[in-house]
């Protein structure tokens, strides 16, 4: 069965390495009329000839669709995870998907196939960009009124290119077009080490230093061509905050009673129930979002996961009704780490992996396939609000070269007859020369 997670608001960024053993030029990289020897890397931040489309034309079909289709992955996703941790986690699938989004742009054939069945892309691309895009800018749209310092959720995308390389220019105006992705250059072939600090700067400046090294040490090698980077904030204060100095109450853990500090509030959440279940929505400053907590009844909370779909999650989440009453809750922070290499495996796309991957979207070949994706998240909430931040990343590399041998050594060879096994002739070359 597929699964996933209700989707905290959270910051994230998010990152997809690749890279590729050769990428022979096929598509428009620095200014067509410089003469080729004598083009120099840009230090500065280029972009497809593309503009962002700030109103993108979607039906409210299609963004019903997608927003459907999003939490049918994030409900697979969260099933996935719980197999395989038994503790907290955290994760964001709308990050997960924008930047896979942004990947599938250059998916071809069964590799773009498996990839919308596993995330559950059900729209036509071009309609799935453009329903991604007007998410994207929906989501980035400040409260009226709005106070960065209470409320603010951010969003930004990039794309990092070897020296040299060129893409398909379908490839990079997809992604200017609909996610506002602009271009920079990097020397990943000879210095590797400073273009993933870079990148890592990057990371860091757009999620208010909570990310510093979404690359560890080693995860951008000579053999990276292409990075393509998200970065989400957030932050949100309640609209009605907790009340300061809440006691210690007991939490009745799956694993047995524990005293945790807990947060009391006033009047502050719209609270509602159903069967098996009872919910509460903490709304934040500026009514564009909520906190959505859902617990199911006493002794029931295994039963509950493991038949939790996306028509149920949706079900709660229309639910809400009711008026103000008192919540109280524990603070709470935790911080998630996992790869995802054998969940989006089990989930459909397992080519993606595999020597037969497609990504002939983004330079015309088929030499690309994805190594490694991992996930990262934190988030922390307590009387004022909640702030959090992830990263992910896709390391993508060259497909396994086949194997060679040269023979530039003595040797030995025999003449064999396949039916009987007798050597007819044999003997060594120590110099082929004579």
């Amino acid at each position: 069965m597929r699964r996933a997670h209700h989707l905290w608001t959270v910051s994230i960024s998010f990152a997809l390495l690749l890279a590729a053993a050769s990428l022979p030029g096929c598509g428009g990289g620095s200014a067509e009329d410089d003469p080729p020897d004598s083009r120099q890397p840009p230090e500065f931040e280029l972009r497809s000839s593309k503009a962002r489309i700030t109103t993108p034309a979607v039906s409210n079909e299609d963004a019903a669709t997608l927003a459907a289709d999003n939490l049918a992955f994030s409900v697979d996703l969260y099933h996935e995870l719980r197999t395989r941790n038994s503790d907290n986690f955290v994760y964001s699938q709308t990050s997960i998907s924008t930047a896979l989004a942004m990947l599938y742009t250059g998916a071809a054939s069964t590799t773009s196939a498996q990839m919308a069945d596993a995330l559950h892309f059900s729209l036509p691309a071009a309609r799935l960009h453009a329903a991604f895009n007007s998410l994207d800018l929906a989501l980035t749209t400040p409260p009226p009124n709005a106070n960065a310092a209470a409320f603010r959720l951010s969003i930004a995308n990039s794309i990092w290119l070897q020296n040299g390389m060129s893409v398909l220019p379908v490839f990079l105006d997809t992604l200017a077009e609909n996610y506002g992705a602009g271009l920079f250059t990097e020397d990943f072939a000879s210095a590797p080490e400073p273009a993933r600090a870079a990148i890592n700067r990057w990371v860091s400046d757009q999620t208010e230093d909570q990310i510093p090294t979404l690359f560890p040490a080693g995860s951008i090698s000579t053999l990276t061509r292409l990075v393509l980077a998200n970065a989400v904030y957030f932050h949100g204060d309640w609209r009605r905050p907790f009340l300061k100095d809440s006691p210690t109450l007991v939490f009745h853990a799956l694993t047995g009673d524990v005293f945790v500090p807990t947060m009391r509030g006033n009047l502050n959440a719209v609270i509602w129930s159903g069967p098996g279940w009872s919910a509460a929505a903490l709304d934040y400053v500026g009514d564009t979002a909520s906190m959505f907590i859902v617990m199911p009844d006493a002794g029931t909370f295994a039963a509950f996961e493991a038949g939790l779909t996306p028509e149920l999650l949706a079900s709660i989440f229309a639910a809400r009704s009711g008026v103000f009453a008192d919540l109280t809750m524990p603070r709470f922070k935790m911080s998630t780490s996992v790869g995802l290499n054998e969940i989006l495996s089990t989930l459909g796309m397992p080519i993606a992996f595999l020597d037969g991957a497609d990504f002939s979207g983004i330079n015309g070949q088929r030499d690309l396939r994805i190594q490694s994706v991992v996930h990262q998240a934190i988030i922390a909430v307590d009387e004022q609000g909640t702030t959090a931040s992830a990263g992910t990343g896709i390391v993508v590399g060259p497909v396994s070269v086949p194997p060679s041998l040269v023979v530039d050594r003595p040797f030995l060879f025999f003449v064999r007859h396949t039916a009987t096994g007798a050597v007819l002739f044999q003997g060594r070359v120590v110099d082929p020369s004579k």
